[in-house]
């Protein structure tokens, strides 16, 4: 139920909106193509079974994790607050 000037199931809207999102962007960081035999970061091999599981993959385990801590969510915010709301 929503309430205000939103209408009715708007809330599971935006619930689904960011989904897809998030879906959408977690595959256009997927590695494609050829893997790497070596990691384009430190230069260590990568072992033949992630090259398998993962094809496309550029990094080794270690290199990957890395970036992936310092990656920064850009979403959009869906969740408005009422000051914001009410101007």
């Amino acid at each position: 139920m929503a309430g205000g000037w939103a209408r009715d199931g708007a809330v599971q809207d935006q619930i689904d909106d960011t989904i897809s999102d998030a879906v959408s962007a977690a595959r256009s960081r997927m590695p494609v193509g050829e893997s790497e035999q070596w990691c384009i970061e430190c230069g260590e091999g990568i072992p033949e079974r992630r090259r398998q599981a993962l094809p496309g993959v550029k990094r080794c385990v270690e290199c990957q994790s890395g970036l992936d801590a310092s990656a920064r969510s850009t979403g959009i915010n869906r969740r408005g607050s009422k000051d914001s709301q009410l101007r």
